[in-house]
């Protein structure tokens, strides 16, 4: 017909442009989606429908605070839509904004009180707020209104998860798998969990479950290595961190244990290589540096270590061990500064070992504040009391105090526990000599003054 060709104006296109980005949003092609919605706003930006759809596509794509500015503007045409709020608060959530997600799903509450995904979601923002009570509340107000909604299940299995209580954590995700299998990466949480309960073979075999579903999402794979590193199945780990490289091969943690594989494996060069091109792909990637350090230690390169470990503690390093270990290496070198800095920053995070306090005693020891090192090595053996260095050193210290009782009591606990160190028996003949002569010195003293 004659009007087949012709075009209704700039509202019709608007109208075209808005069905094909939702026909590209459900074909998963989101960066196209986004651009012919937001060409039919351009022509119509009175449209409330619009800006919550395109809300939708930026979310989908993760920029949440361009979402929020797109649902803030749908809900001044709409401002009691349900969906809209929930979808709001939820964004609030994702971006750290938990009391105005609160206030938000009160609002939902307030307007429609069997409204079950207002309580669901508000699991996961009580949750991030470390309020678990009030999640599990939320929890089973929802259950009454949605007793099998698989969200809810697995919502509160993650509040159970970050409690430590994976037992729970196991169930409430077996549940969700249960009421819908195709639940994004829940045997992924479910083997996480059981990862973290010590049963490795589950674990093993609900990775291997959510690979099989999602054989590229680099997560699942990342993790199903490090768990394999933790069992040590090291060329399963190193299949599993090749694989990342082959989708990704600037994936700076992959680089990173593939370096430590080969540092495990005693292939040294091979770990420099994959240390430096980690650090080359993310320079702020905590790890390399501090492997590069050990190994120029071992070669005697002292100024190469210490240059690693001082560019390894400008990052935010808080692994305790980790930064033990730095502590004892900068003794090593000589730097007694830096030794104690990383020392104290494992105790500041909440390190509870005893190796902090015996290395801060063997700083002390090295300045010659010897009461200061007796009191650190007294409090490393209150945590570890066979704790052979720190015996064996407390009683050096307790020596040169001449505080010989002390001293000896330390030297013969040490040396029913390590009876071979060479170490321990040169000091115990030492305080055997200093405690005689010290007797003698007293005994000549009493005499002296006897005589006077």
């Amino acid at each position: 017909m004659i009007f087949d060709d012709m075009e209704f104006g700039s509202y019709d296109k608007a109208e075209r442009k808005a069905r094909k980005a939702f026909e590209l949003y459900e074909d998963g092609k989101m960066p196209q989606a986004l651009e012919a919605i937001e060409t039919a706003l351009e022509i119509n930006p009175a449209n409330g429908t619009w800006h919550f759809n395109k809300a939708l596509t930026l979310d989908a794509i993760d920029r949440f605070e361009d979402a929020i500015n797109e649902y803030e503007t749908a809900l001044q045409f709409s401002p009691g839509d349900l969906e809209i709020l929930n979808s709001l608060a939820v964004d609030y959530t994702r971006v750290g904004h938990y009391d105005q997600a609160i206030e938000t799903f009160e609002r939902i509450q307030e307007l429609e009180p069997d409204f079950e995904p207002c309580y669901c979601n508000r699991i996961i923002t009580y949750t991030e707020m470390g309020l678990h009570d009030l999640a599990e509340q939320m929890f089973y107000i929802a259950q009454q209104i949605k007793p099998n909604c698989a969200l809810c299940f697995y919502n509160i299995g993650n509040s159970l998860f970050a409690r430590g209580q994976y037992q729970k954590a196991v169930g409430c995700w077996l549940k969700t798998a249960e009421l819908e299998m195709s639940h994004p990466q829940i045997n992924y949480r479910i083997a996480q969990a059981y990862w973290a309960c010590g049963d490795y073979e589950k674990a093993g075999a609900y990775f291997l479950s959510e690979i099989r579903l999602n054989p590229g999402d680099i997560d699942v794979i990342f993790d199903f290595g490090l768990f394999q590193l933790e069992t040590g199945d090291l060329e399963a780990a190193k299949e599993k961190f090749s694989r990342i490289l082959e989708f990704n091969p600037l994936f700076a943690p992959a680089l990173f244990y593939r370096g430590e594989i080969a540092f495990r494996d005693g292939d040294y060069n091979k770990a420099v290589e994959f240390f430096n091109k980690a650090i080359e792909s993310d320079e702020d990637i905590q790890g390399p540096r501090y492997r590069l350090a050990q190994y120029a230690l071992m070669n005697d390169q002292k100024a190469q270590a210490k240059s690693f470990l001082i560019s390894e503690m400008k990052l935010a390093l808080e692994d305790g061990e980790t930064l033990v270990s730095m502590g004892s290496m900068f003794l090593t070198i000589g730097d007694l500064g830096c030794a104690a800095n990383c020392l104290l920053r494992a105790i500041d995070n909440n390190y509870t070992g005893a190796d902090a306090y015996y290395y801060l005693g063997l700083v002390s020891a090295m300045r010659n504040e010897f009461e200061e090192a007796a009191e650190l090595f007294s409090h490393t053996l209150d945590i570890n009391s066979e704790h052979v260095p720190a015996l064996r050193d407390s009683a050096y210290v307790y020596l040169m105090l001449s505080r010989f009782t002390d001293a000896e009591q330390r030297i013969k606990k040490a040396s029913s526990l390590s009876p071979d160190d060479s170490h321990v028996k040169s000091l115990y003949w030492r305080i055997r000599l200093a405690k005689t002569i010290g007797k003698v010195k007293e005994l000549f003293s009493r005499i002296l003054h006897s005589s006077q």
